[in-house]
């Protein structure tokens, strides 16, 4: 019979623990380990949640499409060139940002969160008439080595000119280095090769953001 079973949740021990990524090890058999990185602490790691609080989990994050539609009918989606510090380069990326605890506090978190992004990595103001929803409301990252996840949103923005489009809200270590605004055209070259217009590679948060935003033209 298989050693393999699976992870007895009262025998999670923390390895590592600090302010932003947290080390554990899963046990899931007398001897044999798992090993977990998270930004949660560890009374609130997934793997401890009971499955009814594992179906309403919050996620870690949330990764927006920005599609802004300007005057003449024109339609683009926003993205940045934000710097990845594991890859040590400026990456074609998505508006994102973790959750607050305020943000959680509130009757819409998702929402919430997304609205402060955009108005953080750009400077935009989300309106009333302007919409934003939940394109996925949790879907993990890389499962098998973190828990880490993220909320796909897409806010819908009308403007008149981009005269407010900025990056001055940029905090703690994020670092950009100007926008980018895709036609469809140019998404969806984005999207097939793998590669921005410089030829370098992207996130997967990228390629699902590209995605939606192709999949709603």
């Amino acid at each position: 019979m298989s050693e393999v079973s699976k992870i007895d949740k009262d025998r999670v021990q923390t390895l590592y623990e600090s302010r932003f990524l947290s080390f554990y090890d899963l046990q899931y058999a007398e001897g044999k380990h798992y090993f977990e990185a998270s930004r949660r602490e560890k009374r609130d790691l997934v793997v401890k949640k009971s499955d009814y609080n594992f179906k309403k989990m919050l996620p870690d994050a949330v990764t927006i499409a920005v599609i802004l539609h300007l005057p003449g009918g024109d339609t683009r989606l926003l993205m940045n060139y934000e710097y990845r510090y594991p890859v040590g380069q400026f990456l074609l990326s998505p508006v994102a940002g973790l959750l607050d605890p305020d943000d959680k506090n509130g009757d819409d978190p998702l929402v919430t969160a997304a609205i402060r992004e955009i108005r953080e990595e750009t400077g935009l103001i989300v309106k009333p008439e302007d919409k934003v929803y939940v394109m996925n409301p949790c879907a993990f990252s890389t499962p098998g080595m973190t828990d880490e996840s993220n909320a796909f949103m897409c806010a819908e923005i009308t403007l008149d000119s981009l005269d407010g489009i900025n990056q001055n809200g940029a905090v703690g270590t994020e670092l950009f280095d100007g926008f980018e605004l895709l036609d469809r055209k140019h998404a969806k070259e984005i999207y097939k090769t793998g590669r921005d217009e410089h030829g370098n590679f992207y996130s997967l948060a990228t390629w699902m953001i590209l995605g939606i935003f192709l999949s709603l033209q």
